[in-house]
């Protein structure tokens, strides 16, 4: 069997194995892409409120008491999300899940999202984040609705393939000379071309323009998939050279002074001056850290920072940046802003948008082509017998 030949039939048994999931995750990255464009148009009722006239911010710690009590004593709140942008709401999460469930409704036991006015102290919305629209997406994309133990396997074996596929695909879309290139960079299409050659030259071309995209969003995936090809990563990055984890910081237990969101947040805002937002966990006891997640509205995640607080009198224990790491942790923290294409601003997230919306086409466009040649109409008696004299006065 010719080469090609068998690169085809590989690229045709691979494809037909992953292109649902492949189509599912391209149409659920499409979704995601401009998830912090769209949610502040479609939930601006709970994101923004108005601010009144010589408005002061009430303490965190009074926001997430109005919050607890919205949401019961049976949803203890975990983490508190504030937001210093003028008119923005302030948010605290309750999630709980169960690692072991291999279907969503059971896996995310639950978790909601508050939603607290910082000027009134009133809860504007408290939101079943479990069922919400982006939530649902993203759940979708990462494990297919199926939990970690069987969709994240089923999700990752999935990148695996496509990888493949993108690269048996460039070896198939190749040309042979200078005269088959033509056909293989742009559409040549014409008012008599049937849609079988414009389906096939949808699968071929778009898929040649979205390889190398196609080829980072795969490649990130799988680094939060397999955390030994994680490793793998960071160890090449470190130049073969690994480094201990740091050591585990806690609070000083000596110390009998509660734990303060707002004396946090201000040492917090002291420490990151250029950070808009402030991701709090609440420490699960009083020996552990209080963790701080600072970023700027806009920005790329991997130029946030993080801190850690002894949480009786707010002391900054550790602080991490990206300038701080070493190159196997910056290639880590660069993942998410690969994966989504925010690394490069809007036009990085319209590349990525437009190449999982290929990516989606590909299994379609692909199953035509399959599907096209395995019932190709036969020629009638009289076609065969004409193409047949064609032939011998071809040879004679």
């Amino acid at each position: 069997m010719p080469f090609k030949q068998l690169i085809g039939k590989i690229h045709l048994w691979l494809g037909l194995t992953s292109g649902l999931v492949v189509f599912i995750l391209g149409l659920t990255g499409c979704l995601y892409a401009f998830i912090d464009e769209i949610k502040p148009i479609v939930y601006k009722d709970r994101l923004f409120v108005e601010v009144p006239p010589l408005a002061q911010r009430l303490p965190v710690a009074v926001l997430k008491e109005n919050a607890q009590k919205a949401l019961g004593d049976k949803f203890p709140v975990q983490v508190a999300e504030v937001y210093l942008k003028t008119g923005r709401t302030v948010s605290f999460r309750s999630l709980k899940v169960n690692p072991e469930a291999t279907l969503y409704g059971n896996y995310m036991e639950y978790y909601y999202r508050v939603y607290v006015n910082p000027y009134t102290g009133k809860v504007v919305k408290v939101e079943n984040t479990k069922w919400e629209f982006f939530n649902v997406v993203v759940t979708i994309h990462l494990n297919l609705l199926l939990g970690p133990v069987l969709g994240k396997q089923i999700v990752a074996w999935s990148v695996v393939i496509f990888v493949l596929l993108l690269i048996s695909g460039i070896i198939l879309w190749w040309p042979k000379n200078k005269a088959a290139a033509k056909q293989r960079f742009s559409f040549k299409w014409k008012d008599t071309t049937k849609w079988k050659r414009k389906n096939y030259d949808l699968h071929n071309i778009l898929g040649f323009y979205a390889i190398s995209i196609l080829l980072i969003i795969s490649l990130t995936g799988l680094i939060w998939c397999f955390e030994s090809f994680s490793q793998s990563v960071q160890w090449v990055a470190n130049a073969g050279k690994t480094y201990d984890a740091p050591a585990a910081v806690s609070s000083d237990t000596t110390d009998i002074r509660a734990f303060s969101l707002d004396k946090v947040l201000r040492e917090a805002v002291h420490q990151h001056p250029q950070a808009t937002t402030f991701f709090i966990p609440v420490p699960k006891d009083n020996k552990s850290a209080a963790s701080v997640f600072a970023r700027k509205d806009g920005a790329p995640l991997f130029r946030s920072t993080r801190s850690q607080h002894d949480q009786h009198s707010a002391r900054m224990l550790t602080r991490t940046s990206f300038a701080t790491m070493n190159n196997g942790e910056k290639i880590v923290t660069l993942n998410y802003d690969l994966h989504v294409g925010s690394i490069a601003g809007l036009p990085g997230k319209t590349l990525a948008f437009f190449a999982s919306l290929i990516a989606a086409s590909l299994p379609l466009t692909g199953f035509y082509i399959w599907w096209g040649r395995k019932n190709k109409k036969q020629p009638s008696q009289r076609k065969r017998v004409e193409n047949k004299r064609k032939m011998e006065g071809i040879e004679a």
